[in-house]
């Protein structure tokens, strides 16, 4: 008996991939110059100038104003918090981004993510459908949780556009949810099963990525 280091799925025989998932349109002939590695304490300087970028904070919950101080500690926190892990998003060798999990819960078997580009010159390369189908593939079948959670403002509709493209559905709309800059923010949290996935990922076309 083994396990597909793909799906997870237990099968009989000897071979590496099974079955279904060599008939998968995963590309892995072709090597698409992205990964996801983890964080380190050099990166925290460039991290903590990402954050505060207004391109970027405008879709996030908060405007926070950070110093080397906050990052060295939040460095600390999240790696000594098992309910979390962060990723810098790379093209190229080039860090343009930041991606993490959190929420971990291995007792309900869920989780949330969520993630920025910061460099605008990388959107529209196809890099958030890949991120989108291998963190599917990750959270399912590497930490073999049941369901994967995601949180967006409502007016962010090209986001919330990809995630229904792969199967998440949003699931209710927290009004009222965020203030920002002095008006309240309705948030839609989306999410997509283990098992919905399994349904959909032979439909898509994506580049297998190396996540740390």
């Amino acid at each position: 008996m083994w396990e597909c280091p793909r799906c997870g799925k237990i099968n009989d025989g000897k071979h590496e991939i099974c079955e279904k998932c060599k008939k998968m349109k995963i590309i892995i002939s072709e090597v698409m110059p992205l990964r996801l590695v983890l964080i380190q304490e050099s990166d925290l300087e460039k991290i903590k100038n990402w954050r505060m970028l207004p391109e970027v904070t405008n879709y996030m919950y908060t405007d926070p104003k950070l110093t080397m101080n906050n990052q060295l500690q939040w460095f600390t926190d999240i790696n000594n918090n098992p309910a979390v892990k962060y990723w810098i998003i790379e093209y190229n060798s080039t860090k343009i981004g930041v991606l993490n999990l959190s929420d971990i819960d291995n007792t309900n078997k869920r989780c949330k993510w969520a993630y920025y580009i910061a460099d605008n010159s990388y959107r529209g390369k196809g890099i958030g459908k890949t991120l989108e189908c291998n963190i599917y593939d990750y959270v399912f079948y590497k930490l073999n949780l049941n369901k994967l959670v995601g949180e967006v403002f409502d007016w962010n509709e090209k986001v919330i556009a990809l995630h229904k493209n792969f199967g998440s559905k949003i699931e209710g709309t927290f009004k009222n949810h965020i203030l920002k800059n002095g008006e309240f923010n309705n948030v839609v949290s989306m999410a997509i099963l283990k098992n919905e996935w399994s349904k959909l990922r032979n439909k898509h076309t994506y580049y297998e990525i190396d996540i740390e």
